[in-house]
């Protein structure tokens, strides 16, 4: 969840550290702090909240050198506060680690260093990385880093210095993304691409247990028995100038209004004028008798829409499942079976799980993923690159709605193979597909409307969204948008289970928010919709469909589409109206509180 950095060159370290970490700050924003070497003495700066404190810190005292780390925090153990604050420090202060990951076994170490005669300042996990490189310290920091590795259970990105040997920073990963930067004046470590991006496009893909040694003038990776490892340099494609705002307010505005982009970028090269789909690199073995879509949060509502269009279309059964949740219910995997996951920064630590499980398992795992080079892409047998671009804004948008692409061609790709659905058809929705970045387009143009909505509702205590069939699945994502960045209770449910219990939440006044994109369901939405309307709620329809809009207090209309497409159009509004309520109560759209944009820990 943190983000960390570091860098080694003929520069001073300080402003590049900083730089780093406010393109790191969607990990975590709880607390930053950067450790520097000055005059072969190891200074650190730190400061709770956001990284903007940290900079009024390093103006009233600045650090000058040019070898150091840096560290942005999602807090978890320990408050979020200055004492458990990265980086952390051995006794005498001549060790600096920052950490990005969870060491479960930090109680048993932290017990054992004690008995040894460490004493101990935070609160935090991290705090025993340190101390533990001290003990096995005999001159050789990188022989002392791996030692330490070996000690700790857990997930884990660590980059440490030492006043000892001031010309280095020693490296590893294990469950948790790093990659090293190779700059023209110097090299870096970083959590994610952007955060050296301005620097270079030259980066180096670290796997597991590999161990990095970085000095101002080389890269030295090895593995955990320190054999040198040879590795190819990644080009980055896209530019340092996709990460900025470019002039929009916020990121998540910019990014859901890349969306047509994005849909574009996605289907490029696979999907074509003349309705010829090209996923050949999707090997599909005739003997899969069924598929588990396994993902968290947002890319987990994807995957119940994806699971609704590979069934519709390829008859192939599907399970959805919780990757939090997948690896403790004993999920019944066999021979014939396959694992889809999917993870907008291919580093979710659930996400991974389920892959280096069913990977164990001889099952084929097939992933879709927005980062190129992230750990999901590279141990996955089969990858679907969405190509949204970098997306900084912790709610999600663009990668949720080429997700959605993904599982469409994906669906059309395994109906084609299989010969389940008549090929007219399939074309007809490929040619929707191909026109869908046009209607995604038309929709944004209303975000005067949803903005008014928005000031309607902004000061609501609790708000419901209702659908069917597919459409509950789109009231499941527009309900987490509007709870993750507007701080509102808001729930979804599947309308036809109102009078089996969520029905006794409506009051007088109540906002419902229903979604209806099917004609066939849209007379059963509308009844629901008449049950809370009959108990006093403010009523507002997402509709394409509606011919009796006489129980709505406000209609916003939605394009007709295929009802196995209509999800990404719909969810463009409710992700402006999101967007909208949160500006209106004032609160931060891009760093929500308590959350963090890529989940690395478990």
């Amino acid at each position: 969840m943190c983000g960390i950095v570091g860098y080694i060159g003929a520069r001073p370290a300080a402003g590049l550290l900083l730089s780093g970490l406010e393109s790191l700050e969607y990990r975590g924003y709880d607390s930053a702090g950067i450790a520097v070497m000055e005059n072969e003495k190891i200074s650190v700066a730190k400061e709770k909240g956001r990284l903007a404190g940290l900079r009024e810190v390093l103006d009233t005292s600045p650090l000058s050198g040019n070898i150091g780390i840096g560290h942005t925090r999602w807090a978890t153990h320990g408050v979020p506060s200055v004492k458990n604050s990265h980086p952390h420090t051995n006794t005498d202060g001549t060790i600096a680690v920052v950490h990005n990951g969870i060491i479960e076994n930090h109680e048993a170490l932290k017990d054992y260093l004690q008995k040894k005669g460490y004493s101990f300042k935070s609160e935090t996990d991290t705090e025993v990385i340190p101390h533990l490189i001290d003990y096995y310290y005999d001159g050789d920091l990188l022989s002392a880093v791996r030692k330490a590795a070996e000690k700790l259970d857990g997930s884990y990105a660590i980059g440490v210095i030492s006043s000892k040997e001031p010309d280095k920073i020693v490296a590893v990963r294990k469950d948790s993304p790093l990659i090293v930067g190779l700059g023209k004046d110097g090299n870096f470590i970083a959590s994610d691409i952007p955060a050296i991006l301005s620097e270079t496009k030259d980066v180096y893909l670290l796997n597991d247990n590999e161990f990095v040694t970085l000095t101002k003038s080389g890269v030295a990776i090895t593995d955990a028995d320190a054999k040198p490892i040879e590795k190819e340099i990644f080009k980055v494609q896209f530019s340092a100038q996709a990460s900025q705002k470019e002039g929009y307010d916020h990121f998540m505005l910019k990014e859901i209004h890349e969306q047509p982009v994005a849909i574009r970028n996605t289907l490029r090269g696979r999907l074509d004028k003349d309705l010829k789909l090209n996923l050949d690199n999707l090997k599909f073995s005739d003997d899969i008798e069924k598929l588990y879509i396994v993902a968290c949060g947002t890319a987990y509502h994807a995957g119940l829409v994806g699971k609704k269009a590979i069934e519709t279309l390829a008859k192939l059964p599907c399970e959805v499942c919780l990757a939090s949740e997948f690896r403790y219910g004993d999920p019944l995997i066999n021979k014939n079976t396959a694992v889809l996951v999917v993870s907008q920064s291919g580093e979710t630590a659930d996400t991974l799980a389920v892959l280096r499980m069913a990977k164990k398992l001889g099952n084929t795992v097939y992933a879709i993923t927005n980062v190129v080079g992230s750990s999901v892409a590279r141990e996955a047998d089969y990858v679907f690159y969405t190509y949204a671009g970098p997306e900084i804004a912790v709610a999600s948008t663009k990668a949720y709605t080429t997700q959605l692409v993904a599982f469409y061609l994906f669906a059309i790709h395994l109906a084609e193979l299989k010969n389940t659905v008549r090929q007219s058809e399939l074309d007809d929705m490929k040619n929707e597909l191909l026109h869908l970045d046009e209607v995604v387009s038309d929709i944004l143009k209303s975000d005067d409307e949803i903005k008014k909505l928005a000031a309607d509702i902004a000061g609501e205590r609790d708000i419901y969204f209702l659908g069917r069939g597919l459409d509950y699945f789109v009231a499941m994502e527009a309900s987490l948008k509007l709870k993750e960045i507007s701080y509102i209770h808001s729930d979804a449910y599947a309308s036809g289970e109102l009078k089996h219990g969520p029905i006794a939440l409506i009051e007088n006044g109540t906002v419902v928010i229903s979604i209806c994109t099917n004609p066939e369901i849209s007379n059963k939405l509308n009844s629901n919709v008449k049950e809370v309307t009959a108990r006093g709620a403010k009523t507002i329809g997402f509709t394409a469909c509606l011919s009796d809009t006489a129980a709505y207090n406000e209609i916003i209309k939605l394009p007709q589409v295929d009802p196995l497409l209509a999800p990404l159009p719909a969810i463009i509004p409710l992700q402006l109206l999101a967007y909208h309520v949160c500006t209106a109560k004032g609160f931060d759209v891009d760093k929500p509180r308590n959350l963090a944009k890529s989940v690395t820990v478990e």
